[in-house]
């Protein structure tokens, strides 16, 4: 292969990555925009969505590397598959809201950040408990097509994994940006106390918020399970905090830059990666973070807004 080649195989590796990243993003930007939380129990709930989406499968007769499915075409697995996923992930952070975060919301300082990171540890540990340490292996329905340019190598696998991120993605856009209930979120992201004297529910709207991006979150588990075909307790850390940063880098708050920054970060940790070497990429990924940080804290699309009160 020549340089070219590798670097176009990367491309597209980095595009794959950046597509989990950011649906995985778009949980940290939605719950900060509207209560400005750092949730940091999303790292895990991605995780145990992975979980969810690998029990559906197995539960419809798909395990390991099999590809076939008995009875069932691939298209309604993979759909009952994310839905499944979705729902029970955003059901999961809807119960994190309700019991932990509602009644700390007006709590001054720290508390409810680190709520969620004890609540991440919970999920954490769960999933330790009872599924185990070892890496589970993924089901794997998607079929082996591949497409090749040049030297490199575009599989099926791939252009699917696209076109339901963008999907999902493009969906949330319309849906904030053309319903009644977006318009209700966008009001309570700019002003809670203004929105709640307009008549909008600011309960209401949080909790769909965190549902939302809850559900996304466990897409991008199903979408690294059947990416990397593995899954583990372990995996919400590291993906955790690559999506914390696109969001960071995009502009957390903002719904288009947290997709623009998982797609960088998904190329810089794919094509960095090949250029030096796979050791250096938390590096660079982490110096990014620090340089948004000191630089320009509200990331590429962000607006500087004074802090509310």
């Amino acid at each position: 292969m020549t340089f070219h080649d590798i670097l176009l195989q990367q491309v597209i590796n980095g595009l794959s990555l950046g597509a989990m990243y950011s649906l995985l993003a778009l949980g940290f930007t939605m719950v900060y925009g509207i209560i400005e939380l750092i949730n940091f129990a999303h790292f895990n709930v991605f995780m145990v969505g992975s979980f969810i989406a690998m029990f559906v499968l197995e539960g419809i007769g798909l395990r390991g590397q099999a590809r076939v499915l008995t009875g069932v075409p691939l298209v309604n697995a993979l759909v009952l598959a994310f839905g499944i996923t979705m729902l029970v992930s955003g059901l999961i952070g809807v119960a994190i809201e309700r019991t932990a975060l509602r009644p700390m919301r007006h709590v001054k300082g720290t508390a409810a950040m680190i709520t969620t990171i004890g609540i991440s540890y919970i999920l954490f540990n769960v999933i330790l408990l009872t599924v185990g340490a070892q890496a589970q292996n993924y089901p794997n329905p998607l079929p082996a097509g591949t497409w090749h340019l040049g030297g490199a190598v575009l599989r099926l696998r791939e252009v699917l994994l696209w076109v339901v991120s963008l999907a999902l993605m493009a969906a949330l856009h319309v849906f904030v940006r053309r319903t009644k209930m977006g318009k209700a979120m966008r009001a309570t992201a700019q002003d809670q106390e203004a929105a709640r004297m307009m008549g909008v529910e600011v309960d209401q709207v949080v909790m769909l918020t965190f549902f939302i991006g809850s559900a996304l979150a466990g897409a991008a588990g199903l979408i690294f399970g059947l990416y990397y075909n593995y899954t583990s307790f372990l995996i919400g850390y590291q993906a955790g905090l690559r999506a914390f940063t696109a969001a960071v880098l995009g502009g957390i708050g903002n719904i288009v830059g947290a997709m623009l920054g998982g797609l960088v970060i998904g190329l810089i940790e794919s094509v960095g990666g090949q250029l030096l070497a796979v050791r250096w990429t938390d590096v660079i990924i982490f110096s990014i973070l620090i340089a948004v940080l000191v630089f320009r804290p509200a990331g590429l699309l962000g607006l500087s807004t004074p802090q509310r009160s």
